[in-house]
């Protein structure tokens, strides 16, 4: 990707355009034509078997011709392209398997092979097709435009034509369109895009700020450390891209077997042709070569594959797992370690009240009660909290709002200011805010006409299933491991709850995408985030992994996996559908070889004819699809608990009987826990309206 592709028609032009495929370039199967040629050669199948039937030769031939020109229009142009660069795969091996049969005379058996591999291969290039890449996610991110200072006014100004050192005038909600230094005003800075903190960030002049980050209430002038096109949020947009080049195509388990395969089988079927020809007589040893052709193709090996996978992707649903891609499905059951981003995956992403200190003769409850008063009109997620954990209401008059310090303002006739340790000193109570930042938590000092009266720690908590879900991958043999741009303190005391021994803190972009990188090297790792700031790590993993259906768009385009919610015991419960699978697909591999070894010699020595060849093919392909079929299931034992993957809560009410009296009716609510606009899964339930009444023990 260029230099210029930030600028505002780039920009338009690859947000559209992948938009466009994304949307667009899977078509439901009913609509998908790739499907179409081997559905027809299908039917004509079926219907050559039926003409044979009625009696009708004529008809049975001319209906087989079809199904086979059908299933090899799919299969046969691209072998022979292969041939000419030298490759040899599945699709040569079956096409000379074909064109055997059809020397032999049996069309039948040529359209059945046909029609085999051509819906194999459009099953698994659908499942291919599912792997989602676009930036557009990212590019979205960058303004197309930014407010600049130059001689004396303020001018609009392409991004793509800023340069380092001119000054940025960025107003309250503005997005900062490339990397500088805060020259002048104070403010609050959302940066959760960038770095996944949850919490906004306070600053002030002299402090660094990202490309992408969102402005708060205060105005700020940006000296710019960076050009429009290379930023912190364009190297984003880099890496990703890097990453998946790097990937490539899938090379199908399927072809990396059969290209030894391939040149054995021509040449030994030479061999038979040429030495039985010297020894005997040429048409039968020309006939039994051309059946070792068609003992070797690899029908079952063919389909092992693809059935399986497409299988499994379909059933995962059930888990609230999207699997894009063929590879993912295989490379996931190979996961030895799981890094994990920590804020909005092992965190709920709500900030919250945890702990509240006072100096002697203040209740706790009046503290948050003073805060709260002056907190209710900021929009910051630390008054939120605050207000959240004030029981009780009061009234606050001259409320004056300090952009990136804090908030003051007159409740019950006393001064106060709310606001960071940076603003206001915790005097007295020095210790407790020290010992609160050690657990994680973010400090609100309050302070009363001119004296510190409470501390307030603030943290976004670990989701209640996270200690389980790590125990969990634990059990299975996989290594957590916390990713975060958080600070250190934080992350630690986190990471200690969870059961996380190893803990990467304060970490970039583009840090996470290299430690998950090294981690790659040493055996296959899944990263599992859901902000734009993991989507460089994501796309670096063996498998990313993106949280929630409400986690960045550019997550879940960067990522192989996607899960619909956020409950962290689908990663365990995935990962054990991914390795069961897995092992399905070596299974249905190593019973197609068995089945190629086995009849190789028959054909060889004349054990078995064309017929019986097919038969056992046949067969073999059966066994193969039904146990690919398995993987479908879902075992229970894998799942979370329903309401978890549904979003659904259900509260019993049960009025008590007396002793003689008839059972009371149980009244059971169903609500469905309906995500708020911030995208968090954890606001209050909103009742349906349906109860269900019933009566006895159950």
């Amino acid at each position: 990707m260029s230099a210029a592709c930030c600028g505002p028609e780039d920009e338009q032009t690859a947000s559209t355009a992948t938009e466009h495929d994304h949307h667009a370039g899977i078509p439901a199967w009913w609509q998908d034509r790739s499907l179409l040629l081997p559905a027809v050669a299908g039917v004509a199948l079926v219907a050559g078997y039926l003409a044979r039937w009625a009696g009708s030769d004529s008809g049975e031939t001319a209906l087989h011709l079809v199904a086979l020109a059908a299933g090899a229009w799919t299969f046969v142009p691209s072998a022979v392209r292969n041939l000419a660069r030298g490759f040899l795969g599945v699709g040569l091996l079956m096409t000379i398997a074909a064109v055997g049969a059809v020397a032999l005379g049996h069309v039948g058996e040529a359209a059945a092979l046909a029609f085999l591999f051509s819906i194999a291969e459009a099953l698994e290039d659908r499942a291919m097709d599912k792997a989602k890449h676009g930036l557009s996610a990212l590019l979205s991110l960058v303004p197309r435009t930014a407010r600049v200072a130059r001689a004396g006014q303020v001018v609009e100004v392409d991004v793509a034509s800023l340069q380092i050192d001119d000054v940025l005038v960025v107003a309250a909600g503005d997005r900062i369109a490339t990397d500088g230094v805060v020259v002048s005003g104070r403010s609050s800075l959302d940066t959760s895009a960038i770095t996944g903190e949850s919490i906004p960030v306070e600053v002030g002049p002299d402090d660094e700020v990202l490309a992408g980050s969102v402005n708060g209430s205060g105005a700020l002038h940006v000296r710019a450390s960076a050009a429009g096109t290379d930023n912190s949020l364009t190297t984003i947009v880099r890496l990703v891209q890097e990453a998946h080049s790097r990937k490539g195509e899938r090379a199908r388990l399927a072809d990396r077997i059969a290209r030894p395969l391939v040149p054995i089988v021509l040449v030994t079927a030479a061999l038979v042709a040429a030495i039985g020809s010297l020894l005997g007589d040429p048409s039968l040893w020309i006939e039994r070569a051309l059946v070792v052709l068609v003992a070797a193709s690899p029908c079952a090996l063919a389909i092992a594959v693809p059935v399986t996978v497409i299988s499994a992707i379909g059933s995962a649903s059930r888990l609230g797992v999207i699997i894009k891609s063929g590879e993912a499905f295989e490379q996931f059951g190979t996961i030895r370690q799981v890094a994990l981003d920590k804020t909005g995956t092992l965190t709920r992403n709500r900030p919250e009240v945890t702990d509240v200190a006072t100096v002697d003769g203040v209740e706790r409850d009046d503290v948050l009660r003073w805060a709260a008063a002056l907190e209710r009109t900021s929009t910051h997620p630390l008054a939120a909290a605050v207000v959240a954990a004030s029981g009780r209401s009061a009234e606050a008059v001259d409320v004056e709002e300090h952009a990136g310090r804090g908030i003051s303002g007159t409740v019950e006739s006393m001064s106060f200011r709310v606001g960071s340790p940076r603003w206001i000193a915790p005097a007295a109570l020095t210790q407790a805010a020290d010992a609160m930042a050690e657990g994680g938590m973010s400090i609100v000092i309050v302070e009363r006409d001119g004296d510190v009266v409470g501390v307030i720690g603030v943290r976004d908590e670990l989701r209640p299933e996270a200690v389980e879900a790590v125990r969990a991958l634990r059990d299975q043999g996989i290594e957590p491991v916390m990713l975060t741009g958080d600070n250190a303190r934080t992350a630690h005391a986190l990471a200690a709850e969870a059961g996380i021994e190893v803990v990467h803190a304060e970490q970039l972009p583009q840090d996470k995408a290299d430690v998950v990188a090294t981690m790659t090297r040493t055996s296959p790792t899944a990263m599992i985030g859901d902000g734009i700031n993991d989507a460089p790590a994501l796309a670096t993993a063996t498998v990313g992994i993106a949280m929630g259906a409400t986690g960045s768009a550019a997550a879940v385009e960067s990522a192989d996996v996607a899960f619909t919610g956020h409950d962290l015991r689908l990663i365990p419960a995935a990962a054990a559908h991914a390795r069961r699978g897995r092992a399905i697909m070596t299974g249905n591999i190593v019973l197609a070889l068995a089945i190629i070894v086995v009849l190789f010699p028959l054909a060889l020595f004349g054990v078995l004819g064309l017929a019986g060849v097919v038969l056992v093919h046949e067969v073999a392909e059966v066994v193969v699809i039904l146990n690919g079929v398995r993987a479908a299931r879902v075992r229970g034992a894998d799942l979370p608990p329903l309401e978890s993957r549904r979003g659904i809560s259900i509260e019993q009410d049960v009025v008590d009987d007396a002793c003689c009296a008839p059972p009371a009716p149980r009244v059971v609510t169903v609500k469905q826990l309906e995500p708020c606009e911030g995208g968090c899964d954890c606001c209050a339930p909103v009742t349906t309206g349906l109860q269900i009444q019933s009566r006895g023990g159950r």
